[in-house]
């Protein structure tokens, strides 16, 4: 096969690998919609990149992380439902992007290509920052596990065992937002949460054990990742579109099978 082939295949593993164990914890905490918010905050990092004149990659990465940061602090007070605070910002980073790239003259703005992707045309650079922040987001979540799965299972439990709660989820948030934000030139913005959701909701009733079920998001993601681009070279369709329809059939086949 072609190099781009095998680029791209390297690629879409890479992001399979750190975005399904992130997307466990999502699916237990029912926070799927946090993905899109953090995805729609990316388009207001490629704006403030071209305003400002930075690497994309570093501003995309900076404003998720900040939106992130703004949800733990809104949270903290309570006042509002997790979805309410989650559709807020989301909403509200999504419109200040898109009012940012009409600021940014003399330059043209591919915004299908960040919302949905290009796997096909990343390059070895691209790999290695995939696979390095991806090593570096697997190291910290190895590190955080038991305390988050603490946290996960019984907030005020966890505090009690003297576990501190409030950095935990800061920086699980972060990993978050580091993951789609390096993820954002292979899969894009809109897709990138399907491939934290999805795998993670297959593996669900496939598993027995939370390190099980992360094992198992892993290689239904990087499953899908493969046969979405078989399909995608064989009849000539998008391929992020594609590799997020492998990953809905296979679940879809999940549920047909008996839950363990």
């Amino acid at each position: 096969m072609d190099s781009f082939i095998w680029q791209a295949l390297a690629a879409g593993i890479g992001v399979a690998l750190i975005a399904a164990p992130l997307g466990v914890f999502l699916v237990w905490r029912r926070m799927a919609y946090f993905g899109d918010t953090l995805a729609h905050s990316a388009l207001l990092g490629l704006a403030l990149g071209l305003l400002l004149d930075i690497d994309f990659n570093l501003a995309v990465m900076a404003v998720a992380m900040s939106v992130a940061l703004v949800l733990l602090l809104l949270q903290r007070g309570g006042r509002l439902a997790l979805d309410t605070l989650l559709g807020i910002l989301a909403h509200a980073a999504l419109s200040l992007g898109l009012v940012a790239v009409a600021f940014v003259e003399g330059v043209r703005v591919d915004l299908m290509g960040y919302l949905f992707g290009d796997i096909l045309a990343v390059t070895l650079g691209d790999i290695a920052w995939v696979w390095g922040a991806g090593a570096l987001a697997l190291m910290l979540l190895a590190l955080l596990w038991r305390p988050l799965l603490a946290l996960t299972v019984h907030e005020e439990l966890a505090r009690v065992e003297g576990i501190r709660v409030d950095l935990i989820q800061a920086v699980f948030l972060l990993l978050v937002a580091l993951v789609i934000a390096v993820s954002m030139k292979i899969v894009g913005v809109l897709l990138i949460t399907s491939l934290m959701i999805i795998p993670a909701a297959t593996a669900r009733r496939l598993s027995r054990t939370p390190e099980q079920m992360a094992l198992l998001a892993a290689l239904t993601g990087i499953s899908s990742v493969a046969l979405g681009l078989a399909g995608s070279l064989q009849w000539d369709t998008p391929t992020g579109p594609s590799i997020v329809v492998a990953s809905a059939l296979l679940f879809t086949s999940s549920r047909v099978l008996p839950s363990r």
